[in-house]
């Protein structure tokens, strides 16, 4: 009885997750009909009808050979360069932001003196540097990693930071009663425990990757995601550029998914422990 038991709910979650999924499914089949009998009917230059945007966004990115895995050579010319900026910025902000997180959390004297520049850091919008980034660095990579970098920075850094403090008082104290060393306490205490709250800070950090990544590219780069978007607009080849829009998107919704695949991985221990009534979102 109990395995019929265990098993009930998982497959009632899993219909409940198929059913979710297929309404989804027609919801955006249904806009997307809406979209192509809208724009045929207006017949605007700007908005071209879905099927334009498919037939553009195959021509623009997938029209390689096979051996190229069909990714075409405007693909690895504006969308590889993109993709290099975008993980070198987010892997320095999340190095620097877990690190720096981890030490003013764990250090008083350092989180009471740094905590009032890290939020005023924060409240300052990136794309307000972006002159001042392009002084500096000029029209280069330099400049857009270290846009996405600093605007990645402070989530990961006040999340980490955060999830140091919330520990739990009980634990920290069982830790410290039975005098485990530095580095146990650090791999089997800390940073499990303030885990959830880097993986959140980390996950907005996506986004937020992205959305620099195009802007930076928009007004200083000679190649990318965000050049070609301006180049195509310029042209007035808005299929084209609504082809780069709907590649973001699916950028966006991939990058969502590893790092959801990611995280209930590294983090199954955590989902376990959770009360029953509790969902995920």
């Amino acid at each position: 009885m109990s395995d019929h038991g265990a098993k009930r709910p998982s497959l009632a979650a899993s219909a409940q997750a198929m059913g979710r999924g297929v309404q989804s499914l027609w919801l955006l089949a249904a806009l997307l009909v809406v979209w192509e009998i809208a724009a045929r009917l207006a017949g605007s230059l700007f908005v071209p009808p879905v099927s334009q945007i498919f037939v553009a966004f195959v021509d623009t990115w997938l029209s390689g050979s096979a051996s190229s895995l069909f990714l075409s050579d405007q693909f690895r010319a504006d969308v590889l360069p993109s993709l290099a900026r975008l993980g070198l910025g987010y892997g320095a902000a999340a190095a620097i932001g877990i690190s720096a997180g981890i030490l003013i959390g764990v250090w008083r004297p350092a989180g009471a003196f740094f905590n009032p520049l890290i939020r005023l850091g924060m409240s300052v919008p990136v794309t307000a540097l972006l002159p001042i980034a392009i002084v500096l660095f000029g029209i280069t990579s330099g400049m857009n990693v270290f846009l996405i970098a600093l605007g990645c920075l402070w989530p990961i850094l006040i999340n980490t930071y955060d999830g140091v403090r919330g520990l739990d008082r009980t634990v920290v104290t069982a830790a410290k009663s039975l005098r485990l060393t530095r580095r146990r306490y650090f791999l089997q205490v800390l940073l499990p425990g303030a885990s959830p709250a880097i993986f959140a800070g980390m996950r907005i950090s996506i986004g937020i990757a992205l959305v620099l990544m195009v802007i930076s590219e928009l007004y200083a780069a000679t190649a990318g995601l965000g050049f070609y978007i301006v180049s195509q607009q310029r042209l007035f080849r808005f299929p084209e550029l609504w082809a780069a829009i709907v590649l973001l998107a699916l950028l966006g919704i991939l990058f969502n998914a590893i790092f959801a695949v990611v995280e209930r991985l590294l983090l199954r221990w955590h989902r376990n422990v959770r009360p029953e009534g509790a969902e995920s979102h």
